[in-house]
């Protein structure tokens, strides 16, 4: 069993706990609170009372921005291992004063989840399998910022390298029906900003970013995830390549879900394919999950696999810094209507 904690108490920390309790090798110990709550796991009102009682094994940062590296070189210096949200830090001094202070204690890990996500993962498991060739080209509208740029390399296959990016933004009315607190009644139509951005890595390789406010949670924007290589496309659920002299196939990527029709299993992520190949098997059947859950669930069970030493490292800190690096990059451009550099950096 590998124990952690969580500092917050937030709606994000609530992901951790919740998924924990449905996991048999993991425990929530405890949650870090400013004040007293009501929650169906231990709260604590200080650090030090929580790692002295709940001992736990890693460390969970669930906070805003501003305070993430703080509590991050806290912990490190406790000697604690930490699984930090998204973003580590929120600017680029910040994320190279942190990886100063703690990148060589190799203890962080970010909680990147999108990657986890079934329908990602079985896109990266294609692309990584060969089947269009070597990839040249990934667009992302889909999330925003890191998350977006977590993505794009993993469809490239990309490291910590160098890159130029360039971006615009542009206003347009959108009807925005739906947003985290649910439906707008009556909903409205306003001004909704896009940014759209390109990032030229130096070894090989574009990626386009395309994000709208509030694309998250506004279901009439359509998501539109492409990979392009060498002999064919993947383009959201659909592949065309070339699989001979004179022969261009089309295969769908086709997920299985139950609970439709007459099928009595309940609704729940089966698997999914491409052709007669399994690209992802949903490892919680039974618990009716969506995909971030699982995607969490994924997480969480990975870093506890890296604290006993049985698993590789989550997501590293290098990693969850370079993709809020070009993130930033991404903004920089876009405000001042230039190429910003993405240089080589100490965790390079």
């Amino acid at each position: 069993m590998t124990k952690f904690a969580i500092v917050g108490s937030g709606w994000r920390a609530e992901f951790f706990w919740r998924l924990a309790a449905e996991l048999e090798d993991l425990d929530c110990v405890g949650v870090v609170s400013r004040s007293p709550k009501q929650l169906p796991v231990p709260v604590y009102t200080s650090l030090d009372e929580c790692v002295q009682r709940a001992k736990p094994d890693f460390m969970i940062t669930s906070v805003r921005w501003a305070v993430t590296p703080t509590l991050i070189t806290e912990l490190v210096g406790r000697g604690m291992k930490v699984l930090a949200e998204t973003p580590p830090a929120p600017d680029l001094d910040g994320l190279r004063r942190l990886w100063a202070e703690v990148g060589d204690k190799r203890l962080v890990q970010v909680a990147e989840q999108y990657t986890r996500m079934p329908p990602h993962a079985a896109r990266a498991n294609l692309v990584r399998s060969g089947v269009i060739g070597d990839v040249t080209r990934a667009d992302v509208s889909s999330t925003h910022q890191y998350h977006a740029v977590s993505l794009i390399r993993a469809l490239l296959g990309k490291g910590l390298g160098q890159a130029e990016v360039r971006a615009f933004r542009s206003t347009a009315p959108l009807a925005d029906p739906l947003s985290r607190a649910g439906w707008a009644d009556p909903v409205e139509v306003k001004p909704a900003v896009t940014t759209i951005g390109s990032i030229a890595f130096d070894d090989g390789g574009l990626g386009l970013y395309d994000f709208t406010d509030n694309q998250w949670h506004n279901q009439l924007l359509m998501r539109r995830l492409l990979a392009r290589g060498t002999k064919g496309e993947l383009r959201d659920q659909e592949v065309v390549r070339l699989t001979a002299e004179r022969t261009i196939v089309r295969t769908e990527i086709v997920r299985r879900q139950t609970g439709y029709d007459l099928d009595l299993d309940g609704f729940d992520t089966d698997h999914i394919t491409f052709g007669s190949d399994v690209l992802y098997r949903n490892p919680y059947q039974g618990k009716r999950w969506n995909d971030e859950e699982i995607a969490i669930a994924t997480l969480l069970e990975d870093t506890a696999a890296w604290v006993s030493g049985t698993g590789p490292e989550p997501y590293s800190l290098a990693d969850g810094i370079q993709d809020h690096r070009i993130a930033l990059a991404i903004e920089e451009a876009a405000d001042r209507d230039t190429p910003v550099r993405v240089e080589h950096e100490p965790w390079h």
